[in-house]
């Protein structure tokens, strides 16, 4: 009888494990599909027979890629092979290309304005709310960069503002090097601890008062523009 598709996990000496426990050994004539090529892998699993390998790493759970029928595999390469050979198709890569890069760059511009809407620094100190809105911008925008601009779960001004605070609390305060005790909420709340401080030290920016001598903020962006010089 063929093989149903499954969900399965490494095991010991080269077997797989099922999400029920029981031990697997991958049919005669399959072969395991590395993860990586979207393509191909939705080729492969429109035919119905694959078993997804996935492990778990911290939190989160990987998918390493698919074992499945060799024949399927190699039919799958060759198609997805043969279109990406077409003129047509190198068009649409480079259009589809193009169109995130402007996207990109238009989320950025964008981004931008959220932060520096959310400093909203005095008239005075504008120079650095548009130094430091483009230093978190940088930091915080690139594809792949993990930080809160790159969610869509919440609004961007949320984004905006939360990436504000992180960028402080990493650029502004001794975070890094400090041991926090592994109890429960106890980083959380050192995290609120810092951010009512990046607020207060904000707030001076906001009135229009004058920084304190060795200010930090002024420090950070110090550092972020001339990196080797720290």
């Amino acid at each position: 009888m063929e093989p149903a598709n499954k969900i399965v996990r490494p095991g010991l000496n080269g077997n797989l494990i099922s999400e029920t426990g029981e031990k697997l050994t991958p049919p005669d004539g399959w072969a395991f599909l590395p993860a990586g090529d979207a393509g191909i892998t939705k080729k492969v699993t429109a035919g119905g027979i694959f078993w997804r390998l996935r492990v778990q790493m911290g939190r989160r759970i990987i998918s390493k890629g698919l074992w499945a029928p060799e024949t399927t595999i190699a039919l799958a390469t060759q198609e997805v092979e043969a279109l990406r050979s077409t003129e047509a198709y190198r068009k649409k890569l480079n259009s589809d290309r193009q169109r995130r890069i402007l996207k990109q760059s238009e989320y950025e511009k964008t981004f931008c304005l959220e932060v520096r809407s959310f400093l909203a620094f005095s008239q005075r100190h504008q120079d650095l709310e548009k130094e430091m809105a483009a230093a978190i911008t940088a930091h915080a925008v690139p594809v792949g960069s993990g930080t809160v601009a790159r969610t869509t779960m919440i609004p961007v001004e949320e984004r905006a503002a939360k990436a504000v605070i992180a960028w402080m609390r990493h650029q502004t305060t001794a975070y890094e090097s400090m041991r926090i005790p592994r109890i429960k909420g106890k980083r959380r709340e050192i995290r609120r601890m810092l951010a009512q401080r990046s607020m207060e030290l904000l707030k001076s920016y906001r009135e229009d008062l004058p920084p304190s001598p060795g200010c930090p903020l002024k420090k950070a962006l110090k550092k972020a523009e001339h990196p080797d010089s720290a």
